[in-house]
């Protein structure tokens, strides 16, 4: 395995300030970008934790997803990272731009990592038995692919920020209209033949039962992370890289935080307000979800700035505190690290333990034995889980791997 960067910054080692190409004056240049690093770190290592709960009927709600609208702090998780893969196409194909190499090359490179991160999800959501007959195409990591493939070769054939806020608009709006006016087949038009985000009867899942067999779906009448509900995942992907357009423009550096900050702000105030014609569903990746979670990212990268970045440059003994390394175990191997533990809990799943129950299942009860409060023994369990994925991804940070795609 080699101890060198595969691919993109997907997944990135701790960026370099400088890549930012202008992102901060020289008087206030850190000596390292920690902040996305760190971010993507936590975000991650939540990833792990709400998709491992010991039992999911016992874990305590703000580990759970919403049954349909509203949000949780779960439902937070995956946008968060699709906003920081936005700020890191951004940064690393500016800098790829930066060094001269040629467009064409850099879209062939777009290519592959999409077709590998696909790929990715077609294996973690198959494994270990790979039935064709139930095999899932569409997931998180397939979602991931098209996003980063999507944003990467439009930032890639125009580095503008204008277009890129018409096209975010235009997918919030355009997507309201698709699921408020256009007919569903088999169910009518929304609001009039059956009612509004109809949890059966809307366009986004009819896309995805129209597209696979139930046996290919992950709730067999619509898939959690569809392609129906992939549009508006692509806004938010783009309000990633319309954030690190931003930071790249010649602002001070705290005027950067503090515009970042009054964007969450006023990302939420606008998602809270569509909530109440346009519900925030994490299923449907409502316009409105897009910008109340998107403005709680924005909000979290501002804080962690403010945290680690802020000039004087971040002192190395604030970058080497437990938190912060803890986080870098990560966030400088997020793909690996998600990937091993989608890997780990379909193992844990397959494996015949005791009385009927599989490895998981015994690994909780164990736990539970002791623990008789069955919600603290769940999260009981997915911490002990998240420590497993956190010393196999340590072991490859103490060794400087870095796997890149």
């Amino acid at each position: 395995m080699e101890r060198t960067a595969l691919g993109p910054k997907l997944a990135t080692a701790p960026l370099p300030g400088s890549q930012f190409g202008g992102a901060f004056s020289p008087s206030e240049q850190p000596s390292r970008l920690l902040s996305l690093d760190l971010l993507r770190g936590l975000t991650i290592a939540f990833m792990i934790l709400v998709n491992n709960a010991g039992d999911f009927g016992a874990a305590y709600w703000p580990l759970l997803h919403s049954a349909w609208n509203g949000c949780t702090p779960t439902d937070v998780v995956f946008p968060t990272f699709l906003f920081i893969i936005g700020i890191t196409t951004v940064i690393s194909t500016s800098s790829r731009l930066s060094r001269g190499i040629p467009k064409q090359q850099l879209f062939l490179q777009i290519v592959r990592r999409a077709v590998i991160l696909f790929l990715l999800g077609i294996l973690v959501n198959s494994f270990p038995f790979f039935n064709l007959h139930t095999m899932r195409f569409f997931g998180i990591l397939p979602r991931i692919s098209v996003c980063y493939f999507v944003v990467a070769t439009l930032y890639l054939f125009s580095q503008g920020w204008r277009d890129k806020l018409a096209l975010f608009i235009a997918i919030l709006i355009g997507y309201w209209m698709l699921l408020r006016f256009m007919p569903v087949p088999g169910h009518g038009v929304p609001t009039r033949d059956v009612p509004f985000m109809d949890p059966l009867g809307n366009l986004a899942f009819w896309v995805d039962r129209s597209l696979f067999s139930a046996s290919h779906l992950s709730d067999g009448t619509h898939d959690i992370t569809g392609l129906g509900s992939t549009l508006p995942s692509i806004a938010t992907t783009l309000l990633g890289v319309l954030t690190a357009q931003w930071l790249r423009a010649s602002h001070s550096f705290a005027k950067k935080i503090r515009n970042i900050a009054v964007a969450g702000f006023a990302a939420i105030f606008l998602g809270g307000l569509w909530n109440f014609t346009f519900p925030i569903n994490k299923e449907l990746w409502t316009s409105s979800f897009v910008l109340f979670a998107g403005g709680i990212s924005m909000l979290l990268l501002a804080l962690f700035m403010w945290m680690f970045d802020r000039p004087p440059a971040a002192p190395s003994g604030r970058a080497r505190s437990p938190l912060a390394t803890a986080l870098l175990v990560f966030g400088t191997n997020a793909i690996t690290a998600y990937v091993f533990s989608e890997l780990l809990a379909s193992g844990l799943s397959s494996i015949p333990a005791h009385r009927g129950m599989n490895l998981q299942e015994l690994l909780y009860q164990s736990i539970l034995s002791v623990v008789p409060d069955a919600a603290f023994a769940s999260l009981l369990y997915s911490l002990g889980f998240v420590a497993v994925c956190w010393i196999f991804t340590y072991s490859l940070y103490r060794r400087k791997i870095f796997i890149k795609i």
